[in-house]
């Protein structure tokens, strides 16, 4: 009777290094070689045009941006088309930080490492991604980071990570604060509409260049950094964050939203109804709500905003809109 076959070994889990291993030569490439000139200087011709033209691109602050040597440009984003329309602010090639799931298909990870693109793991302290900006920066070019980590369309603008304030502190490169809008509002399924976009530059920030920035430190920074690219967001007219809400009345609801809002972070003034005229004026709060919450928001609805299934900031905002349409009505 012939022996029983061995059993496959069950396959091994892919590491992390395994995974940041698959684009060592995107990574090699932005560190080594830069971008393809002949490819990025003839999309650019095409596309520089093309937005002035469709999109009535308007370019304010350029003369904030340092004319030669390493810069960090910081900004807000809204859609795929963003590292396309700031890189139209300089005169030589910008490296911009990209999703790695952009860099899965060959012919599209070719064609955006040769426009500069980098692939980042987004959700966890990419190194190889920080050592790449690093060795650009140090020969002189300019990175573009999104320091959101991801596309905000809707709303204000989302939380920074601190990703770029390791790579200012660690590089010794001015980081050029910048705002963009009018991008998230182009793009309709396939369809490319022309609509106005708008772009504004702050001040260049400088900090003391460091060894190892600690993640406290690195934080403090983009802390820094990111209320200049929300002054250039709402000089623009873009949605302000809400930071002062009132909430008045009391009961089990009042408490919840009181909790809730001050989660969000939120500076809240939670008062009764008979303190309501003695109290401080609402006139300058974002968001007043009075008597509780509507019926119609049960008890279930504050259960998923207390696990983070809805984000607080976005729900108060759909009250706001609906208190408004009553109102109306």
């Amino acid at each position: 009777m012939p022996a029983p076959a061995p059993a496959c070994p069950a396959p091994t889990p892919a590491s992390p290094a395994g995974a940041s291993a698959t684009y060592e030569a995107e990574h090699r490439r932005a560190r080594e070689r830069g971008v393809n000139p002949i490819l990025y200087w003839l999309v650019r011709a095409v596309f520089q045009p093309f937005f002035h033209l469709y999109f009535r691109l308007s370019r304010i602050g350029r003369e904030h941006i340092p004319t030669d040597g390493p810069v960090i440009f910081a900004s807000n984003h809204r859609s795929f088309l963003d590292p396309f329309v700031i890189a139209t602010l300089i005169r030589r090639p910008m490296y911009y930080v990209a999703k790695r799931e952009l860099f899965r298909h060959r012919l599209q990870r070719w064609f955006l490492n040769s426009l500069g693109a980098f692939p980042v793991d987004r959700g966890s302290s990419d190194a190889e991604m920080i050592a790449t900006a690093k060795a650009i920066l140090a020969r002189g070019d300019c990175v573009l980071i999104f320091p959101e980590g991801t596309r905000i369309r809707p709303g204000a603008l989302g939380t920074p990570r601190r990703g770029v304030g390791r790579l200012a502190l660690e590089s010794g490169a001015p980081v050029v604060p910048l705002a963009v809008i009018g991008t998230e509002d182009v793009r309709r399924g396939w369809r490319i509409r022309p609509h106005k976009v708008r772009i504004r530059v702050g001040r260049a920030l400088t900090f003391p260049r460091v060894q190892r920035a600690s993640p406290a430190l690195a934080q403090a920074v983009t802390d820094r950094v990111w209320p200049c690219v929300m002054l250039q967001w709402e000089w623009l007219g873009g949605v302000v964050p809400m930071r002062r809400a009132a909430v008045i009345g009391s009961g089990a609801r009042a408490a919840a939203l009181t909790e809730l809002l001050a989660r969000a972070g939120l500076d809240l003034d939670a008062r009764s109804g008979a303190a309501t005229a003695t109290g401080p004026p609402l006139a300058d709060c974002d968001l007043v709500w009075r008597a509780g919450l509507p019926a119609e928001h049960s008890s279930a609805t504050l259960a998923a905003l207390a696990e983070g299934c809805v984000e607080p900031e976005q729900w108060t905002r759909q009250l706001l809109r609906q208190t408004a349409g009553q109102r109306a009505a």
